[in-house]
């Protein structure tokens, strides 16, 4: 099935005597057409069927409604009965294949036996032991005439099994907050009134002029040293520090040293592979670390780092004391809310992807996901990439029929149509599997040259660089797709802490001031330094900061910022998770300090 235009519809309705003025009519009927896979054709003739039965209702809103439910019911009865036939109908297609395939395969093997054998050879190298199929059979799966649906973008017509007969659906597995009494349904007219901008318009540098794998190693030292010499300017304002002493200038007095946590190999960091890195204004040596005497520490490769001790020889420092820094300030607009607005709470969504299983390229938990739009209807929903995930296996081997961007403007339309007659607020956050997309970190904003053709939809949708810090009513978002958290994880190394390893590696986030602090990076993040420097840096401490990852979902209050990770809409091949916020925003005091938004958060599998 292909998407269903407005303007086909509201043609179809004439064609029958109906007539629709209502483009939020006709915007639900495109809702019921994708939640329910039914094309133009289709859905005519269900609601035909339907009004007449009922003295021919008039086409609105409420009708459509009951109509929706109608269908919801018929489906679920078809199901039904379908597993009662279902045994007989599967023994009697599987005997009349059987019977299609043996006779094909007798004639290919009577037009083999008057073939030459390079033929044969190589007709035996195109198929294989473990999957046997005869031309036609291949031809038939694998036809590009197929038409490509919501529900469907692959030639691959076999949904995942796994996925279909997942448990657990609808399961709360994360609370955070005062979730008693929550409404997470939003409001009649979501999306009206919200605001949603980006705290710092990326300027065009952003789309163009990268250097990766044309980087001179000078700059990316420049870009090092100045982070260096930065947060060294800032620790020491905030320790009444006076001036910092050389790591390798031998002392018999305690020293301060400024520097760049590094390891002494290609390996995993560890206890006795610290190196301390001192920017060029201090020497710019390598001196080994010694942290046996320090009773706390938690640190990894990139870290930026006061350090007190001894250095006696000047080949090697005891380390005494660690200083850290502080993150930055929230943001504060200093307008006064008003009453009304700070009593409506803000409804958001957070989905990652892939939105395909990993045995399929059938996007149903896509569908599954633009269902629990429809039905909680969101203010706002942040939706991260991959879209088209070059992780997936068939991506991978290139079992696909049409190019990699006509999918993924395929699956954007089907969100922007699904959610048409919702009205929510979507921000599209791109990640570096995206197959389609620059695989550049910072990444540009996704284009969309279709979608600016229609005003009202482009006016609801949102195009954002990842990372990126977006201001919702007031409420500042943090976001980021590359999975920090895992990268980091394999690096940082601790002792003596009482916190979880996740509460450690985001307050090194909020601390470094950077949505990637890590150096050097994971091999799949292909970093541009001097973009990094100016797009990869935090603005603000943002009242939520959204990371996720393929590490276990959380909601975590740290230093005051809640941070968010909502795992993948698909794991493998069965379903994932979701989250959802439940934001109240209070009125700003009369002297324009920040007050903190009241938060609720819920993890939930799709």
């Amino acid at each position: 099935m292909a998407l269903v235009p407005t303007d086909n519809l509201k043609e179809e309705l004439q064609t029958f005597g109906i007539t629709c003025e209502d483009d939020s009519v006709l915007d639900k009927m495109v809702e019921l057409c994708i939640c329910n896979r039914l094309d133009t054709d289709q859905m005519m003739l269900e609601w035909l069927a339907y009004s007449t039965t009922k003295d021919g209702l008039d086409l609105t809103l409420d009708n459509l409604e009951h109509f929706e439910h109608e269908l919801q019911n018929k489906k679920s009865k078809s199901k039904s009965s379908s597993w009662k036939d279902e045994s007989y109908n599967r023994i009697r297609d599987i005997h009349s294949l059987e019977e299609l395939i043996k006779a094909e395969e007798e004639e290919e093997n009577l037009l083999d036996s008057y073939s030459t054998p390079g033929k044969s050879s190589q007709k035996r190298v195109l198929s294989t032991p473990e999957h046997p199929q005869s031309k036609r059979t291949s031809a038939l799966l694998t036809s590009p005439g197929l038409l490509l649906s919501p529900a469907n973008f692959s030639p691959s017509v076999t949904p995942s099994q796994k996925y279909s007969q997942r448990s657990g659906k609808g399961e709360v597995v994360v609370s955070f907050g005062a979730v008693q009494g929550a409404r997470w349904t939003g409001r009649k007219d979501p999306g009206a009134g919200v605001q949603v901008n980006l705290l710092e318009q990326p300027d065009e540098s952003l789309r163009s002029g990268y250097k990766y794998m044309f980087q001179r190693l000078r700059d990316v030292l420049n870009v090092l040293s100045e982070k260096i010499e930065e947060m060294g300017e800032k620790l020491r304002s905030r320790f009444s520090i006076e001036e910092f002493s050389a790591v390798s200038l031998p002392a018999q007095d305690s020293i301060t040293v400024l520097g760049q946590i590094c390891c002494d190999s290609n390996g995993k960091l560890n206890a006795q592979s610290v190196l301390l890195e001192a920017g060029p204004e201090h020497g710019g040596q390598l001196v080994p670390v010694d942290l046996s005497e320090l009773k706390q520490y938690s640190l990894f490769p990139g870290q930026v780092v006061l350090m007190e001790g001894m250095n006696t020889t000047g080949r090697k420092l005891v380390a005494s004391k660690l200083y850290e820094g502080d993150p930055l300030p929230f943001h504060s607009t200093g307008a006064k809310m008003e009453t009304n607005e700070a009593a409506e709470p803000l409804n958001i969504l957070v989905a990652c992807g892939p939105y395909t299983p990993s045995d399929s390229l059938t996007f149903d938990p896509l569908i599954d996901l633009i269902n629990v739009i429809v039905r909680d209807r969101p203010d706002v929903c942040l939706l991260f990439g991959p879209f088209v995930d070059s992780k997936h296996e068939q991506i991978e081997k290139a079992k696909v029929t049409e190019t990699f961007e006509t999918i993924f403007h395929r699956c954007i339309d089907s969100i922007v149509d699904g959610t048409r007659s919702v009205g929510c607020h979507l921000v599209f956050v791109p990640a570096q599997r995206d197959v389609h997309h620059e695989f550049i970190y910072p990444q540009p904003p996704f284009t969309l040259p279709n979608l600016s053709k229609d005003q009202a939809q482009a006016q609801r949708v949102t195009l954002v660089p990842d990372p990126c810090t977006l201001l919702i009513d007031g409420v500042t978002f943090g976001l980021t797709s590359s999975d920090i958290l895992f990268h980091m994880g394999a690096e940082e190394i601790s002792c003596g802490t009482s916190s979880d390893r996740f509460s450690r590696i985001l307050n090194h986030m909020l601390t470094q001031r950077s949505f990637y602090p890590l150096y050097p990076p994971a091999e799949e993040v292909n970093m541009d330094y001097e973009k990094f420097q100016i797009h990869g840096q935090m603005l603000v401490t943002p009242d939520i900061l959204v990371v996720p990852s393929e590490l276990r979902y959380f909601v975590k209050d740290v230093a005051g910022c809640v941070c968010v990770n909502p795992g993948r809409l698909t794991k493998g091949q069965v379903g994932g998770t979701y989250g959802r916020l439940l934001i109240q925003r209070s009125a700003a005091p009369e002297d324009g300090k920040r007050e903190s938004p009241c938060l609720t958060a819920q993890v939930v599998k799709i």
